[in-house]
């Protein structure tokens, strides 16, 4: 892969080369390790969240009620927008209504509780961070220019890395 090869590269460029040994420091490499780093502890991160979550799902299931409407129909919401959607504002519907809420209070609240236990909110909120200070890091390191070979490589292991991440990516390559 194109990590092993930038590795490779730069490590060359420093093996019995006086010249290299006191170049200055690639800050664009520098900063693609940090890169790279960070990468890897958001897709680590991503992979702890994703298990708690389906532990979660399995265990509880997400919040919902399933509420039974006059005409017989069955509607699963998730929400107490989406129950006040479906079943409107009208006192003909009050008791309905009174009951589903209780039931997704009841449900979420199970949710709330396993999900404490399990720490999923806290993972999620670890994942986030760690992707925000990711793709700063890809955000920087795509303005400064490499001067290395092994730089170059980091920069292309850094697209293809990042466009495996959105398949249906719209502006691929990117302006960067």
């Amino acid at each position: 892969m194109i990590t092993s090869t930038a590795l490779v590269l730069e490590k060359s460029a420093l093996v019995g080369n006086t010249a290299a040994t006191s170049m200055l420091p690639d800050p664009a490499l520098a900063l693609w390790r940090e890169w790279e780093t960070a990468h890897k502890l958001t897709e680590r991160l991503c992979r702890r969240q994703q298990r708690l979550e389906a532990r979660l799902v399995s265990s509880v299931g997400f919040p919902c009620v399933t509420v039974c409407l006059p005409e017989g129909e069955d509607v699963t919401v998730h929400s107490i927008e989406a129950l006040n959607e479906v079943l409107g504002k009208g006192p003909d519907m009050a008791a309905l209504r009174e009951t589903a809420e209780a039931d997704l209070a009841a449900h979420q609240a199970c949710w709330d509780a396993a999900d404490e236990e399990a720490g999923y909110t806290a993972a999620l909120k670890a994942e986030c961070e760690a992707g925000y200070r990711a793709q700063d890091l890809l955000e920087a390191f795509s303005t400064i220019p490499a001067t290395t070979l092994a730089s170059v490589a980091g920069k292309l292991d850094a697209v293809l890395r990042e466009g495996e991440a959105w398949e249906e990516c719209s502006v691929f390559p990117w302006p960067q």
